[in-house]
């Protein structure tokens, strides 16, 4: 692909990202996205067809960006949740997106699910690596404790009015205060317990919905 031809999708990339989370799918505008982009709207429907999958191709590029920047590795499961919170903090576009495609999209196949569920089974395997270790408690599953995990870091991030509205004070407070809580309750989340030491790595685990069996 010609270098112009990636710096103006790189510009519509960006632009279409902003003006998506601001207003959704449905309220965004073409006509802003090229604007913003210094684009022909024309050249934006040739690149990428109509707005819907504008929208998904922006959201596959953003998520892709985070898996890159912020992987889940079991030897450094650790530093995961900060680099995940700073990552979020740096980029509260991804989350404003993933809230418009779950409002927008609801009862629907979104975009590039298969991968994307591909995606998230490597980082639920990751932490199982980890649980097998006893590095990580194995009172959840793996793909719960990621699920647990990323919804512990998105959620302050991407509803800012619970959060103003619970804690006050200015938004830098706000921020300080979301993020030393959240990785304390990360650390603590994914601490293996006593319990964990004590049963075999190969015993299974507890359905986290259900509780340990008891007889």
């Amino acid at each position: 692909m010609p270098r112009d031809s990636q710096a103006t999708k790189a510009r519509i990339f960006a632009a279409a990202a902003a003006e998506f989370a601001a207003h959704g799918i449905a309220g965004s505008r073409v006509e802003r996205i090229a604007a913003q982009a210094g684009a022909n709207k024309q050249l934006i429907y040739a690149y990428f067809g109509d707005k819907e999958r504008l929208f998904a191709q922006v959201l596959e590029h953003e998520l892709n960006l985070l898996a890159k920047a912020v992987p889940v590795e079991p030897d450094d499961l650790e530093t995961y949740p900060e680099r995940l919170y700073e990552y979020y903090q740096r980029h509260p576009e991804v989350g404003r997106l993933l809230l418009w495609e779950a409002l927008e999209l609801t009862g629907q196949p979104v975009p590039s699910e298969a991968e994307r569920t591909a995606h998230y089974a490597d980082k639920a395997a990751a932490i199982a690596t980890a649980q097998q270790r006893g590095a990580v408690t194995r009172e959840f599953t793996p793909d719960m404790l990621v699920l647990l995990l990323i919804s512990l870091v998105a959620y302050p991030m991407s509803v800012t009015q619970v959060r103003r509205m619970l804690l006050g004070g200015d938004t830098r407070t706000q921020q300080d205060r979301t993020r030393a809580a959240v990785l304390l309750a990360a650390r603590r989340l994914m601490a293996p317990a006593e319990a964990d030491h004590q049963r075999p790595s190969g015993e299974p685990q507890p359905d986290p919905e259900t509780g340990p069996e008891t007889g």
